[in-house]
């Protein structure tokens, strides 16, 4: 039986993107479903579109690259930005997992997929750029030491910022707030 690879990308049931400096060269119907574009407006764009803000679009890039060219691939979770269609502008979190084509230079080919998490995880509270960031360090399990490396700041710094998700999360103590962050993980 031979197998339509361009049927099988054009249907798989999570976003999946081709890429080349970060800069999408194709996607898949779900990754237009999911961002609320056509395939027109987003091919040819850089992700930069995909992201809330151009700061977490270039911070991403450069915590990712170290990571793709030791081991080839990544994956996290992280707050995207829809681009069109009636959500236009709605945030929303994703699970993203991409692979480098070529390891020596991680960003000049890769293929990506999305995963939308907003039916199991919705945004509920207004976060800053570096609270998304440092979320999504804490659903991953990481101490403030560790985050505070992956982010290139201090871990007292990640404190302030883990102090602020409580607050904003409502939270009693680091437990609860990783609980509450927890509802965003798959």
């Amino acid at each position: 039986m031979d197998i339509d690879y361009r049927l099988a990308f054009d249907l798989a049931p999570v976003g999946m993107v081709l890429s080349r400096n970060r800069t999408m060269v194709d996607c898949n119907q779900r990754m237009c479903e999911m961002f609320g574009a056509s395939r027109t407006q987003l091919v040819g764009q850089t992700f930069q579109l995909l992201y809330p803000s151009v700061d977490e679009y270039e911070r991403t890039g450069q915590r990712i690259a170290p990571i793709l060219n030791a081991q080839g691939v990544y994956a996290d979770e992280r707050v995207m930005r829809r681009v069109g269609g009636d959500k236009l502008g709605e945030t929303f979190w994703c699970h993203v997992t991409g692979r480098a084509m070529n390891r020596a230079n991680p960003h000049e080919a890769g293929i990506w997929t999305f995963e939308d998490l907003s039916a199991r995880a919705p945004i509920q509270v207004a976060l800053t750029p570096r609270e998304r960031e440092v979320a999504a360090h804490l659903i991953n399990g990481l101490t403030s030491k560790q985050i505070g490396k992956a982010l290139l700041i201090s871990h007292r710094t990640v404190e302030i910022y883990r102090a602020r998700l409580m607050r904003k999360y409502d939270a009693t103590n680091s437990a609860d707030l990783a609980l509450r962050l927890s509802k965003i993980k798959p």
